[in-house]
């Protein structure tokens, strides 16, 4: 392979393709990898998919999961960059991580993974990969099979955030990264990885993500108006909502140290006291989400850089730090979003309907069988060796599905009415 001008710590296996190609012209292999992305259709369909609120609910300035992606991105290319890492590596993973993320958000993965039981189950992450190496249009292999964009090994693998199967996965857990029939692919592109280790730049990408999701699902959250930074200040029901954050978070963390994490955040200069939706107020909240981007990352690479001593962290050179007392911030942040909105009562008839329009959608198309289905998805369909395997293809077509796709298609199949 011609070597495009590879950053430092990365050699020829990490610009290696699953099918080997040739290619002129000044790009790198790894900036490649970041055009096939943005040009992909499963990303521009981001656009239309639940981030917390659904496109569907009326709301035009909430985040969906494309918006998301693309501050993920930003994050994590300024991450890369003060960390030494490939810029376009983490770039593309930051903008891929969540193209296999169904209609609704995670409120939908529960509905498929539930009809899927018994077909090796859902993941919005192992379907990411399932994206980028079958499912979305670009290259094939000499048999005639897709190959999905065919990214290069360092990209894939940066785009893995579970790097393990749902056998594999700890007990309790459903958190995974590939399907039984991608193990191939799977197989290849952690060629050399330590097992269950996340190489660096995946760290990154995860660690964007979860900056990203806690800040500014926590901005979209106030500005909806379902969390009152009234309350949260004068301390009403703090010890309850404590509660409920240390629950959510899965008892990583003691009340003690979600409780000295929130006075922290509370303390800073930008917080909110209340919240009337004036310019002054939207400006002050914006600054909120940027210092805390800022406080977050920058803390994050020191400790790091400070832990890894010199070493190069590229692929498996070192891993990321993230202190404990930025991990419970983060936490928080993301806790407080799930009190007042996930959980909230008021939201829960809307996850109820949402979960039971895809089960209801899975179960007629299935019914139909193939002739339901887009053609590619259809070809999927016939050419499986099995139940599971043609289920797995009525589950990749409903995934692929945007929010107001699932509720067109639940009016074309369905004759159960929403209620």
């Amino acid at each position: 392979m011609v070597d495009h001008g590879l950053p430092a710590g990365y050699g020829p296996a990490d610009a290696e393709r699953f099918s080997p190609e040739t290619h002129g012209g000044a790009r790198s292999d790894f900036a490649r990898d970041r055009a096939r992305v943005l040009h992909s259709s499963g990303w521009r369909r981001l656009a239309a998919k639940t981030q917390v609120l659904s496109p569907t609910a009326g709301i035009d300035f909430a985040r969906n999961r494309l918006t998301h992606s693309l501050e993920v991105a930003q994050i994590g290319r300024e991450l890369a960059v003060s960390l030494g890492l490939a810029q376009d590596v983490v770039d593309t993973a930051c903008l891929a991580h969540d193209l296999g993320h169904p209609p609704f958000g995670h409120n939908g993965e529960k509905a498929l993974n539930s009809w899927a039981a018994d077909a090796g189950g859902f993941e919005g992450n192992a379907q990411t990969l399932r994206v980028l190496t079958r499912l979305e249009p670009k290259r094939f292999a000499a048999d005639g099979s897709s190959i999905g964009l065919n990214l290069t090994r360092a990209t894939l693998d940066a785009s893995c955030k579970y790097p393990w199967s749902l056998p594999e996965a700890a007990p309790g857990s459903m958190k995974f990264g590939y399907f039984a029939d991608d193990e191939p692919v799977f197989a290849w592109l952690r060629s050399g990885a330590p097992d269950r280790i996340k190489c660096a730049e995946a760290q990154v990408m995860d660690l964007s993500d979860d900056i990203a999701y806690s800040v500014h699902d926590f901005e979209d959250a106030v500005v909806s108006e379902y969390i009152d930074p009234e309350i949260l200040t004068s301390r009403s029901g703090h010890d309850s909502l404590i509660r409920a954050v240390s629950e959510w978070a899965s008892g990583d963390f003691t009340s003690d140290q979600l409780g000295a994490a929130f006075d922290r955040i509370s303390e800073t200069a930008t917080w909110l006291t209340r919240w009337d939706g004036s310019r002054a107020h939207q400006a002050q909240l914006k600054n909120f989400t940027s210092d805390m981007i800022g406080r977050f990352a920058r803390t994050a690479v020191s400790a790091t850089l400070a832990a890894a001593d010199g070493v190069p962290l590229a692929r498996y050179g070192a891993s990321i730090v993230v202190p404990v007392e930025i991990r419970a911030e983060i936490a928080v942040l993301k806790g407080i979003v799930a009190a007042f909105v996930m959980a909230s009562g008021r939201r829960q008839p809307t996850y109820r309907r949402q979960r039971e329009l895809l089960t209801d959608l899975l179960e007629a198309l299935w019914a139909a069988g193939e002739s339901s289905l887009e053609p590619a998805f259809a070809a999927d369909y016939r050419a499986a060796k099995d139940e599971a395997g043609a289920r797995r293809a009525v589950v990749d077509q409903v995934a692929s599905l945007t929010d107001q796709s699932a509720i067109s298609w639940h009016k074309q199949f369905c004759d159960i009415p929403l209620v």
